[in-house]
């Protein structure tokens, strides 16, 4: 049976496809996405609190190592199978090296209705993919230029709304622990998959604006934006399974390593690169990898965990 909450999405999709007069007001999806980013940071933060930070550290590190690699990996297929131009491939690749909080959170959501265990640092490794995807991203459409303005760039990357929600939420998770948090628990933890299911709906409609843009730029980018993230979870499924996660974290982390970011990328590529069109790569990330990922890839994904831990270990 599928989910609630991506009924919600397909929900979204077919209104916006249909041309309802379906709108969620600005202010509630704000709303909505702070909610969940604080969530998904206390949930972390609280975690973080029960285990020695240096435990974590070979995690940090291997997954900010893959932030890199995926970005340098997707660059030449974009550039040289599909002909973008320097700046439209450094950018999209960036946006695949990068991750997306939302579909992080369906992921979380579809382990816990199936009551599958996970690490609880993940919303950790999250905020780490965030950042070495968009540098990557930046030298390689301008090179170690002077001409980049990397104060801006590093008041978007680190002062962005998404990393500071994150970052706090888990700050204060790991200052509070678990019984100074029970007082809230009720709205940031309780109605999660609530929140989640508003924020899919919206979801929905935004991507069903987005295919009238896949349609004028044809087919690769449609094969890339499922092809890049199946070959990405094999990699994050694979470092998962060397890390010596659980199941369910090696899903979460094939999860991150497959999805593509739709809010710091962009806004770091505005300011950084801006003769890239963003029209490509959100309409890959939103029109493409992010309903393939929620319909059918977090699924896959979980398999591929399941597979790795029972069959590769032998």
């Amino acid at each position: 049976m599928i989910d609630p909450i991506i009924l919600f999405f397909l929900l979204g999709a077919v209104a916006g496809l249909l041309r309802s007069e379906l709108r969620l007001p600005a202010a509630v999806y704000e709303f909505v996405s702070i909610v969940l980013l604080l969530s998904i940071g206390l949930k972390g933060g609280v975690e973080l609190a029960k285990q020695p930070f240096s435990t974590l550290l070979p995690h940090m590190g291997a997954v900010i190592a893959m932030g890199f690699v995926l970005t340098l990996l997707a660059f030449p297929v974009l550039r040289y199978l599909g002909r973008f131009t320097r700046a439209d491939a450094a950018s999209i690749a960036a946006h695949y090296g990068s991750v997306s909080v939302g579909t992080f959170a369906v992921a979380v959501a579809y382990l816990g209705s199936r009551q599958i265990p996970f690490e609880e640092h993940m919303p950790l490794l999250l905020v780490m993919l965030e950042v070495p995807a968009i540098l990557v991203g930046i030298v390689l459409a301008r090179g170690l230029s002077r001409e980049t303005r990397w104060r801006s760039v590093a008041h978007e990357v680190f002062l962005g709304k998404g990393i500071v929600l994150l970052l706090g939420g888990l700050l204060i998770g790991w200052a509070a622990g678990p019984d100074g948090l029970k007082p809230i628990e009720p709205f940031f933890f309780d109605l999660f998959k609530g929140f989640l299911a508003v924020f899919l709906l919206e979801m929905g409609l935004i991507t069903a604006k987005q295919i009238g843009s896949l349609r004028r730029y044809g087919p690769f980018l449609v094969a890339f934006g499922i092809g890049m993230p199946l070959f990405s979870a094999l990699v994050g499924t694979w470092l998962g399974w060397v890390l010596d996660l659980s199941v369910g974290g090696t899903a979460i982390l094939a999860t991150l390593a497959a999805s593509a970011s739709y809010i710091a990328v962009p806004a770091a590529m505005r300011i950084s690169v801006p003769e890239a069109n963003p029209t490509l790569s959100l309409a890959a990330a939103l029109g493409i990898t992010f309903p393939f990922n929620v319909l059918l890839g977090i699924p896959i994904y979980h398999a591929l965990a399941v597979w790795a831990h029972t069959f590769a270990r032998g």
